[in-house]
């Protein structure tokens, strides 16, 4: 579809470069919530913490920019902290 008016190319413009904004973040987080999950599958309660540390620091970043709400960043989080407490707690 091609815009009729100067402002909705200009629009069109922006939504791409929001997309790619937006898409860049989001793929950070899924990386950092992965990243996490694999080190809790490993058993190491050290790089379990760290993972878990970059990937609420990933959804922090992501909030601050407006990519995701701030309570699904905070339902991630939470998810992610419960998983590495039950790790911590059974060794």
């Amino acid at each position: 579809m091609v815009p009729n008016k100067k402002s909705a190319a200009k629009r069109v413009l922006i939504a791409e470069k929001n997309r790619l904004y937006n898409r860049y973040w989001k793929t950070r987080c899924k990386t950092a919530a992965k990243n996490f999950l694999a080190a809790l599958a490993g058993n190491d309660p050290e790089l379990t913490e760290r993972r878990l540390k970059e990937a609420q620091s990933a959804l922090d970043k992501a909030v601050t920019k407006g990519v995701i709400h701030r309570n699904t960043a905070s339902r991630r989080k939470s998810n992610m902290a419960l998983k590495a407490t039950a790790l911590l707690k059974s060794e």
